[in-house]
């Protein structure tokens, strides 16, 4: 059995509202306490989480961006900051302690601990870019893992794979001009933020390095394998990313009626598989989860268990990479082919 290391914490529920949000703690209360019920087992390593500093989190964001979140987190309105994005007396701690239990699971991967991290944290974090929160999110909590990669580790290439419904806007605007981290985006098209077109390549040494997939609504299960098998072939095997990091939004499932996107559950399974025989074949199977979206609790639930259940898998299934015409009309006339074969 492989070994795998989750971060989940009852403190990640203290971000929460009395309005009505979709971004809630009841997303993943259940969840928690299914996972909780296995912990006397052995199927994996339940690591405990700790804050990030302010010198961590501006790695990546303002410190003016911080003192912004510091004066809204103490007003009467909690919407004051942003129409969409909360901010709570318990807010900051939240959501420093998402980013750290990133860092928790990093360290343990980077040590040889475990094969496999997946942070079950909350708030979000893609759409925070390096001076505003939005969308729901207040930290990027996988781009200040890929910088606490940079910085701790001296990694200089790291692959950011987001499969979120949303355009991983916040995590392009950090890495845009860089070519040490690669960020790859699958989204619907016409979505919040309505960015991510597939012309937003990188800019000076980071062009090539930041690939945009923006795909219809109703696309499903095969539509994205066929997408994302291909162009993880073609990508990871000439990048050769150190590390895998993975911005796990579960909203584009079919029973998420944030969009029209239509997967299953299974298939959150089969892009396991498929990044777990890239991290062994490129990057000493370093490979870490990171939650985003995903406001369906019982859809959500059975995914997280999909995925896990699949990272924890002595062999790792090789799905088909099946095309499908509509999907391929996407790649063939995709600007990333100016830098990457696929």
């Amino acid at each position: 059995m492989n070994k795998l290391g989750l971060v989940f914490d009852n403190r990640y529920l203290h971000h929460s509202i009395s309005k009505p949000s979709s971004e809630n703690p009841n997303r993943i209360r259940n969840l928690y306490i299914r996972l909780q019920q296995k912990l006397t087992g052995d199927s994996f390593q339940h690591i405990q989480p700790r804050e990030a500093s302010n010198a961590e989190i501006t790695t990546a964001h303002s410190p003016f961006y911080l003192d912004q979140l510091r004066e809204h987190a103490i007003k009467d309105n909690p919407y004051s900051y942003d129409k969409d994005t909360y901010l709570m007396e318990d807010s900051l701690p939240t959501a420093r302690l998402a980013a750290g239990g990133c860092f928790a699971l990093t360290d343990r991967i980077m040590e040889g601990d475990i094969n496999y991290g997946f942070g079950i944290i909350r708030p979000p974090g893609h759409h925070a870019t390096p001076g505003r929160g939005m969308g729901f999110c207040i930290f990027n909590n996988v781009a200040l893992t890929a910088e606490y990669l940079r910085n701790t580790y001296g990694l200089r290439r790291i692959l950011i794979l987001d499969f979120d419904v949303h355009h991983a806007n916040g995590t392009q605007e950090i890495f845009y001009d860089t070519d040490e981290v690669m960020v790859c985006s699958i989204h619907q098209k016409d979505l919040f933020p309505f960015t991510g077109t597939p012309e937003e390549l990188g800019s000076g040494i980071g062009k090539g390095y930041t690939v945009n997939i923006p795909v219809h609504a109703q696309f499903g299960d095969k539509e994205y394998t066929y997408i994302l098998g291909r162009t993880l072939q073609g990508i990871v095997e000439q990048y050769l990313p150190q590390f895998i990091l993975v911005s796990a939004g579960f909203d584009a499932h079919k029973d998420d009626t944030i969009s029209g996107t239509t997967l299953s559950s299974n298939w959150y399974a089969t892009i396991a598989h498929i990044l777990r025989r890239h991290a062994a074949d490129n990057c000493d199977n370093r490979l870490l989860f990171v939650l985003e979206g995903g406001y369906n609790p019982v859809s959500l639930e059975s995914s997280i268990f999909a995925t896990i259940d699949a990272l924890l898998q002595k062999n790792f299934d090789r799905p088909g990479i099946l095309p499908v015409p509509r999907a391929d009309k996407i790649l063939d006339n995709h600007p990333m082919r100016q830098f990457w074969t696929i």
